[in-house]
């Protein structure tokens, strides 16, 4: 349960029992207890189980992380990634790789042709390229056909499941920069986290 989310309820919880001091005597052994009521929060939690997040970053983050504000596109483009990834077959650790390579090539926008800012013909959410195989123009900026043929090249990867994100995403995009995947693992595992049963 998140920090926001545990105050709220320890809140609510705090409120419940002085109100229930302040409205009759108090009984001791009906005494409802901060305890007591954190398991009845909990249960309103359970039709959203959560995910397990040592599945998100097995190996913990590497180097300093970065983190941008998203937007309602970014957070469709999110929810389109998780989306394929579940529609691949493929868990939340390939979800977590998937959004922290697209926070890296497009900051999660699903870019078309951006004229000389262009690196030769990237497009989409993962920068891939028509010329290099990856699709149609139109293809690559698809969401879900873009996240699809990323999973499909990371499944060719021989224990993609064990490798740093940096390492199993540079391995598929074949990056000039490969280390600066990395930076972006902790808020690609926070969105999985947060839109992986949503």
């Amino acid at each position: 349960m998140n920090t926001i989310m545990r105050k709220s309820v320890l809140g609510i919880a705090g409120l419940a029992f002085a109100g229930g001091l302040a409205a009759g005597p108090l009984q001791h052994a009906t005494t409802p207890t901060v305890e007591s009521t954190v398991p009845a929060a909990v249960a309103v939690q359970a039709d959203k189980p959560g995910v397990d997040k040592a599945k998100l970053i097995p190996h913990g983050v590497q180097g300093e992380q970065s983190r941008i504000d998203l937007d309602g596109e970014q957070t469709a483009n999110v929810r389109a990634i998780v989306a394929a990834t579940k529609k691949a077959g493929m868990d939340e650790r390939a979800a977590v790789i998937s959004i922290g390579t697209s926070l890296q090539e497009s900051k999660l926008e699903n870019l078309g042709h951006l004229g000389d800012r262009n690196d030769h013909d990237s497009q989409g959410l993962f920068q891939q390229r028509p010329s290099s195989g990856w699709g149609t123009v139109e293809q690559i900026t698809d969401p879900e056909y873009s996240t699809l043929a990323f999973l499909k090249g990371l499944k060719q990867v021989d224990g993609w499941q064990d490798m740093p994100l940096t390492k199993a995403a540079q391995t598929v995009q074949v990056s000039a920069y490969p280390d600066h995947y990395a930076q972006w693992e902790q808020q690609a595992a926070d969105l999985v986290a947060e839109h992986w049963n949503s």
